[in-house]
């Protein structure tokens, strides 16, 4: 019975991005403007725990002091809001840094202005890992290598950490078997053996934990403890025509994760407002770190991996100019 209401209450999650996806803002120019004062900003989103800084900062007032009125929109990945941003969809997106470097490197018009979420660089209690279930064969990251391995994206920072944890181990990183699939699915995909493994984040990980899963490695944390994982992104057209707005987005969501670093709690309870998940899961997720600057030396780190995967397409992404 646990299990299948813990299965109910991520699936929530699910409908809430489907219904997200499906009503984008009618918005081209970047700012539709309510009343003179106040600017509507549409922010696409993954419902994770990493996002809770830009709920709290939205509930303290940290936005509506400055004349922004959000609105988030939910989607399953970086990937799926990059083009969003880009054609005015959003205003603003989050995205891991390795969908940003892509995009990048296929010259979209993108600008990290804000960063987002990074490891607590505890391989014991991150907020990533890939579990398998309890009673698998594979004990170690070298094991997953010719086993399928699930991601909520290809090509992105989940399956680029695990390459890295499955060759820091001395397996074949070129032998894991990736397969797209939401992070509220995997639970359920794993206790069903329809993959050997799932690379998952909060708190899809503390539900799959929950029914028995065990976790044989922390890609983030032991990639670089220091990695930061994600950021707030826009266009470079909105950059240009208001960058007013940019400037108070930027400011407002700095002061949120601050107010999240010093407040977790209010940040873990957060997590109600966009996400139904069980009390005990709540309780026990583990919950990112939300520095104010990027980590640079761990963006660099993970460029070099993707060059090294092939995954964007033989060109080197410009981390000063996307970053800085």
């Amino acid at each position: 019975m646990r299990r299948r209401v813990l299965g109910c209450a991520i699936a929530v999650v699910t409908v809430a991005a489907a219904a997200g996806c499906g009503s984008s803002s009618s918005s081209s120019g970047g700012s539709p403007s309510l009343d003179g004062k106040t600017t509507r900003v549409t922010v696409g989103i993954i419902p994770i725990v990493d996002v809770a800084p830009l709920y709290l900062g939205q509930k303290k007032g940290f936005f509506g002091k400055r004349g922004i009125e959000l609105k988030m929109e939910l989607a399953q990945g970086g990937a799926a809001i990059v083009p969003g941003v880009v054609s005015g969809q959003f205003q603003f997106g989050f995205s891991n840094v390795t969908s940003l470097m892509i995009a990048q490197t296929k010259g979209v018009p993108i600008k990290s202005v804000v960063n987002g979420a990074a490891s607590t660089g505890d391989t014991g209690n991150d907020i990533s890992g890939v579990a398998v279930k309890k009673d698998s064969p594979v004990k170690s990251a070298k094991e997953l290598a010719g086993k399928k391995v699930a991601v909520n994206t290809l090509q992105n920072i989940g399956d680029t950490t695990v390459r890295e944890v499955v060759r820091q181990d001395g397996g074949d990183p070129s032998k894991v078997k990736f397969v797209e699939m939401p992070f509220d699915q995997m639970p359920a995909a794993l206790d069903a053996g329809q993959v050997d493994a799932a690379w998952m984040g909060e708190p899809a990980l503390t539900i799959a934990k929950g029914q028995g899963a065990r976790v044989v490695a922390s890609p983030f944390a032991e990639t670089d403890p220091k990695l930061t994982i994600a950021t707030y992104f826009t266009s470079v057209k909105l950059l240009k025509e208001n960058p007013d707005l940019v400037k108070k987005f930027t400011e407002a969501m700095t002061e949120s994760l601050k107010y999240a670093s010093a407040h977790p709690d209010e940040a873990r309870q957060t997590l109600t407002t966009y996400t139904k998940i069980d009390g005990a899961v709540l309780k026990n997720l583990t919950l990112p770190t939300w520095p104010a600057e990027y980590d640079m030396a761990s963006l660099e780190k993970l460029a070099s991996l993707g060059e090294g995967d092939g995954i964007f397409g033989g060109k080197k992404p410009d981390l000063d100019a996307l970053f800085s």
